[in-house]
């Protein structure tokens, strides 16, 4: 099985190309998802979590209080080095046990569905990369209008991640999303069947019926 990468920034449009590449019968691995699942009520990663940031990190129901944690982690890079150093390796190993069972059940083809791809320096066993771009302005506007945030809190996280165009120079296919959502929906057509060209792989295998 061909396990190829998707990533991108804030509102550029990544779970809209992983929604579509769904519809198209392409198995989609969530590292979001996953991160979830590492920290999950109950887990050996939230107990990590609690050991290292304190009890307060959780919600009345035991579970992780995520708008606590992240606003505790956005400003201190060796606060959030430490989070990571508690949910990377648990992703990774959900990772694989999940690409593993989709190589068991038969698709010859999966996407593995990430942020940080190309910061964690990962990007090449996840080849082809693919990368959602979208202008900052578009980014701004959209993530304003999706988390109820101000531009400058908008743009804040903008510059804590890695700019878009770094990622764009390391991939080998580009969307890019100022468009509408028809635009970016046939461009990732376009992307999936070009990646199955080069991968060898019958388009027609994993093709479902289009939504």
């Amino acid at each position: 099985m061909h396990l190829f990468g998707l990533t991108g920034g804030i509102a550029s449009g990544k779970s809209a190309v992983a929604a579509r590449l769904r519809e198209r019968g392409v198995p989609v691995i969530d590292a979001d998802q996953l991160a979830r699942d590492a920290v999950a009520k109950g887990s050996s990663g939230l107990a990590e979590v609690v050991k290292t940031f304190g009890a307060e990190m959780l919600a009345p129901d035991g579970s992780l209080d995520r708008k606590k944690l992240a606003t505790e982690v956005f400003t201190d890079d060796a606060k959030r080095k430490a989070l990571n150093a508690i949910v990377h390796p648990i992703v990774t190993m959900l990772t694989f046990k999940r690409a593993s069972e989709l190589r068991d059940e038969g698709h010859p083809l999966a996407c593995y569905e990430a942020a940080l791809i190309v910061e964690n320096g990962v990007a090449d066993a996840f080849r082809p990369l693919v990368v959602v771009s979208a202008p900052e302005e578009v980014q701004v506007a959209r993530a304003g209008v999706r988390d109820a945030a101000t531009e400058a809190d908008v743009r804040a996280r903008i510059r804590a991640q890695m700019p878009l165009a770094e990622k764009v120079k390391v991939a080998d296919f580009v969307i890019e999303n100022s468009g509408s959502l028809d635009d970016l929906r046939a461009r990732t057509d376009e992307v999936l069947a070009e990646i199955c060209d080069r991968l060898d792989v019958d388009e027609a295998v994993i093709r479902s019926e289009p939504r």
